[in-house]
């Protein structure tokens, strides 16, 4: 049961505790909505002054290799083999295909019209004009507003130069160029090349207004590709689909698809050479051997020739005739393997099995050949050199032919090559939607960022904002509060109106709540405490009662000043003391001369008669601080303030004194003996309990009583309580 009905109450803390936290929030709902309009607005200016981003794609298709013509398998067989996507990928991003494109489109020099600060780029790419003509200037003459355009064709400049930014200058007749450092270097017309030590440029294009100025990078090469490397996107449609899809991504469109134009085209170009030198290498190959064949096939004629003569025989046997024909295909076949031998040597190791596989075929027909060649050796002597001769010449004439159909075929292939890869959709943009920046994701990132920090703040400063904000709090450490004062829109008005007063001019006219008015929520609290007081006073050991408070700005002036006023309207004679000689201002309120005060009367400056001042509240007398002593605290433990406390309390019904907060001086501690009754001032949100506690033992450690506490200041608030500790610094105000 008990286990029960911890759980039970784990759980109602659990809910108060989230019903705070949404009190908090809602107390503070319109911090939140200022940040969250705030980033809102911040977002939806950046979305309006971004530059846009637009995505150029296309599509590029890597086909399978196979033979283009009839009868030329076993060639192309040798000349390519099929690739993968991602190889293909890998050599779209190379240095060897981006270094083209930047060089081709100069992609190593940046250029940057000097626009106008934050908002001149996004004015000058709303401008519309004809084409050259020039949007007239909104503030200055250097800054480019709309229709600017630069074009450099070529630029060198020293390597301590390299990635910065250079100033180009138009000029009624050319331009000029400034380096970093904002030095002149170099001067001229458009059209021309200007050399300067190690800066070279020439302006293609110019138009631009005399004094507008470009700001000019020349990056490195190799910076420069890389970084289109980085930028180049290009993926796989779908597995093993062979289709790949580029993507680049610039400011201006038009490059953008011209960047990724010229990609596909010297991707395609480097395709093709890297194919058509394959078959280049095998034609050199044999137009190298062709002129070796040749000649030995002119020997072996020539020998045939002058056996034939001396032998005095013309023709062969028919079985000799028969081995002759096995002889010349075998040597035809063995011919045939042996062009291949630098192909095979060159792409394969001899472990391959596909070098194996050649080495085994080769040595199969030399077999052969041996076999052919000890049937020669049977026939006659005459027919056995007759059908070597045959063979030489006949074998020549085979190999030879072949060659020649062979380099034919060659050429063919050479010239005929497209490569395996194939640009399917050139480079095109979406100019009515870019890409970046994503105008509703970013407002609504902003908003919600604005939020959430609105949110942060609301609880980061009620963490750190622990004053109290129930009652129930300082009740639950043995003070009773004996009422709570609702903050007044009235009050705050008219100290709105004492704090732009001169400090030396005296306020036309009271600025006491009680009387500007009565009706006010705050009086009529003061009012339900009149009546508690009443009866809180009856056992007190006189009719003195000392208002403090543990910090200053809790209120306690206001309390007692109007408290004094609502106690004289019920027909009680009432004396009012400042008895805070540093920094009290009771005077202000209740538009009396500060002149002759309590400071005087105790140092013997003055009589007490002199001191009194009436008011314009009935009832109700006032002594005000008086001139600022040095010190306050020795004035208070004089027996002359005793004598004069004591003479008061028997003219008045109610003796009400002022006094400075408990935890920044010591003088609620002297004249709290002298007290009947004490109260605490503490405001609602300000005051930590452990603060209220701190100021509870040390008015107990003087021997004085609290009696209570006016919670101050209380606003009504969906949030229900909070804690901390509150640094103050309190000082004498010499003025």
């Amino acid at each position: 049961m008990t286990d029960q009905t911890n759980t039970t109450q784990r759980s109602d803390d659990d809910e108060i505790d989230l019903l705070a936290l949404f009190g908090t929030l809602w107390d503070h709902k319109w911090l939140i909505v200022a940040f969250t309009f705030c980033f809102a607005v911040v977002g939806a200016a950046y979305v309006l002054l971004a530059t846009p981003v637009y995505k150029a794609t296309s599509l590029v298709q890597v086909e399978d290799q196979e033979a283009s013509m009839p009868g030329m398998e076993d060639i192309s067989s040798l000349l390519g083999s099929t690739s993968t996507a991602t190889t293909e990928i890998q050599l779209i991003k190379s240095r060897n295909v981006l270094g083209k494109v930047v060089d081709e489109l100069n992609l190593d020099i940046v250029v940057e019209p000097n626009y106008f600060p934050l908002i001149g780029k996004a004015i000058a790419r709303r401008f519309v004009g004809s084409e050259g003509e020039l949007a007239e200037p909104l503030i200055g003459e250097s800054f480019a507003w709309g229709g600017e355009e630069l074009k450099i064709a070529h630029m060198t400049v020293p390597a301590i130069e390299f990635g910065k930014a250079l100033s180009l200058e138009a000029t009624d007749n050319g331009w000029r160029l400034y380096n970093s450092e904002g030095e002149l270097v170099l001067e001229g017309h458009v059209g021309e090349t200007v050399t300067a030590g190690d800066y070279s440029l020439m302006v293609k294009v110019l138009n631009a207004r005399p004094g507008t100025n470009f700001d000019v990078t020349k990056r490195r090469r190799f910076s420069a590709i890389a970084d289109l490397q980085e930028e180049i996107g290009a993926s796989e449609q779908g597995k093993d689909s062979g289709i790949i899809l580029m993507s680049y991504e610039n400011e201006d469109y038009r490059l953008a698809e011209q960047v990724l134009n010229d990609v596909g085209d010297n991707y395609v170009r480097q395709n093709v050479e890297r194919n058509s030198a394959e078959a280049a290498k095998s034609l050199d190959f044999l137009r190298q051997k062709l002129p070796e064949v040749k000649k030995e096939l002119e020997a072996a004629e020539e020998r045939l020739n002058q056996y034939q003569i001396t032998a005095e025989t013309i023709d062969i046997t028919a079985e000799g005739e028969a081995i002759l024909d096995q002889v010349v295909e075998l040597e035809k076949q063995i011919s045939q393997l042996e062009i291949q031998r630098a192909e095979i040597e060159q792409r394969f190791q001899p472990t391959h099995p596909r070098y194996k596989a050649w080495t085994s075929q080769m040595e199969e027909l030399r077999q052969r050949r041996r076999e052919l060649d000890s049937r020669i050796g049977g026939l006659p002597e005459t027919q056995q050199e007759l059908v070597r001769l045959r063979r030489d010449v006949e074998v020549g004439n085979e190999i030879y032919l072949q060659m020649l159909s062979n380099i034919q075929q060659l050429d063919i292939v050479r010239a005929g090559t497209v490569g395996n890869v194939r640009v399917v959709d050139e480079a095109a943009v979406d100019v009515e939607d870019p890409v970046k920046p994503k105008k509703a994701l970013i407002v609504a990132i902003a908003v919600l960022l604005g939020g959430f920090i609105g949110v942060a703040i609301v609880l980061i400063r009620s963490a750190f904002n622990r004053g109290v904000e129930n009652a129930d709090d300082i009740e639950n450490i043995g003070l009773p509060v004996y009422a709570g004062i609702p903050l007044s829109e009235s009050q705050e008005a008219l100290g709105r109106k004492a704090s732009k007063r001169s400090p030396r001019r005296t306020q036309q006219g009271s600025k006491l709540l009680a009387v500007q008015n009565p009706a006010d929520l705050a009086i009529e609290a003061l009012r339900s405490l009149r009546t508690s007081l009443h009866f809180a006073m009856m056992d007190a050991k006189n009719n003195i009662l000392m208002i403090s408070g543990p910090s200053p700005g809790v209120g306690k002036t206001f309390v007692s000043t109007n408290l004094a006023a609502v106690m004289g309207q019920a027909d009680q004679k009432i004396l009012l003391i400042d008895a805070d000689m540093r920094k009290g201002f009771s005077h202000e309120i209740l538009n009396v001369s500060n002149a002759r005060g309590l400071s005087d009367l105790l140092s013997g400056q003055t009589t007490l008669e002199e001191v009194v001042h009436s008011t314009e509240c009935e009832n109700l007398e006032f002594i005000p601080r008086g001139t600022v002593p040095p010190n306050p605290s020795e004035l208070l433990m004089s027996k002359r303030f005793e004598d004069h406390i004591v003479q008061l309390a028997q003219n008045y019904d109610l003796v009400i004194i002022d006094t400075p907060p408990i935890l920044a001086v010591t003088d609620p501690a002297i004249v709290g003996k002298h007290a009947g009754t004490t109260m605490l001032v503490t405001r609602f949100g300000l005051n930590p309990i452990k603060e209220i506690e701190l100021t509870q033992r040390r008015f107990e450690q003087n021997g004085i009583g609290v009696k209570g506490v006016i919670f101050n200041a209380v606003v009504k608030k969906a949030s229900a309580y909070g804690y901390g500790y509150y640094a103050y610094e309190y000082k004498t105000d010499r003025a």
